[in-house]
């Protein structure tokens, strides 16, 4: 089952923006270049213990499109949440879907921590 989120004019590419979706922070990541545009990982950062990931810093690491952590810098890769420097850490990801101009959330998660 999907849950509308947003309107997708309402992100800002590159930056991050959260949402509480069933009690849980979710970070939401508009990437227009890519194919899937839209990513969602929680917010929850396992290494820094706070919900910052929304406030990370978009990038490419090794041709893998990422979020810097704005705690202590790891970076997790937006598609599947593994943390590219210590993979024994993994953010959830969920499945996004855009149709019309508005975003989409599976209600489950597809990877978990």
């Amino acid at each position: 089952m999907m849950e509308r989120i947003c309107r997708l004019d309402e992100l800002m590419p590159l930056q991050g923006c959260g949402a509480l979706i069933g009690g849980e922070q979710v970070a939401l990541f508009l990437i227009p270049h890519t194919q899937q545009k839209v990513f969602a990982v929680q917010n929850w950062d396992p290494i820094g213990q706070a919900n910052v990931i929304s406030r990370g810093i978009v990038g490419d690491v090794k041709g893998e499109i990422c979020v810097a952590s704005p705690l202590y810098k790891q970076h997790f890769k937006l598609e599947t949440g593994e943390c590219v420097e210590k993979p024994e850490f993994q953010l959830k990801t969920w499945s996004v879907y855009i149709d019309d101009g508005e975003v989409y959330l599976a209600n489950s998660n597809v990877a978990a921590a």
